[in-house]
């Protein structure tokens, strides 16, 4: 899971560059960024989501 995870923070970060070096891509750079937070958050809330409660 964390593999697929990682893959998609890098994609993210890529295209959050790549809009952010291109002024006519600024939006794909902020979509990049919303992206990689939810992704961010989404791997943090699974991973308490599995470990176990005392």
């Amino acid at each position: 899971m964390w593999t697929v995870l990682l893959i998609l923070l890098v994609a993210w970060v890529v295209l959050s560059i790549v809009g952010f070096v291109f002024d006519g891509l600024m939006w794909l750079g902020i979509i990049g960024i919303v992206l990689f937070v939810g992704t961010l958050i989404f791997g943090i809330l699974r991973q308490r989501a599995r470990r176990p409660r005392p």
